[in-house]
């Protein structure tokens, strides 16, 4: 009696195309990817004889002022007595926020008192006042 010795079956996997399909992702990747810029309000900083860049963006919170009385926190239009509710979230997620603020030149002092005054009341005193770098 004969026996009959089976044929082994294939287990590779076909290479030859892999990095044809590596590259065509990688460019869908590279030409679908969007940056997230924030973009804030309108605002014209004032000048300043000699800045200090901040070291780590990421503890940074942008809250943005401009002339007609606007403010952004984070790329969120926040009216003035909502600030402190906003900023004492954020504060409770991360303890070393920075508040970073990019006020406009020509806005009102007032309004800068009450942001000031609403950033107090959070107890949120690491902030930082955005300038251009002029003479």
């Amino acid at each position: 009696m004969a026996i009959n010795k089976k044929s082994k079956v294939s287990t590779e996997i076909p290479t030859a195309s892999m990095p044809d399909i590596v590259f065509m992702l990688l460019l869908f990747f590279m030409v679908t990817t969007v940056f997230r810029t924030s973009t804030g309000l309108d605002i014209t900083l004032p000048q300043a004889k000699r800045i200090v860049k901040l070291e780590a963006k990421k503890n940074v919170v942008s809250l943005w002022a401009n002339v007609e009385g606007d403010i952004s926190i984070d790329d969120q239009l926040t009216p003035v007595k909502e600030i402190a509710r906003v900023m004492y979230k954020k504060i409770v997620e991360n303890p070393l926020i920075i508040v970073s603020m990019k006020i406009d030149q020509g806005a009102d002092m007032g309004l800068v008192t009450d942001i000031q005054q609403q950033l107090r009341e959070v107890n949120a005193l690491r902030v930082n006042y955005t300038a251009r770098y002029g003479d």
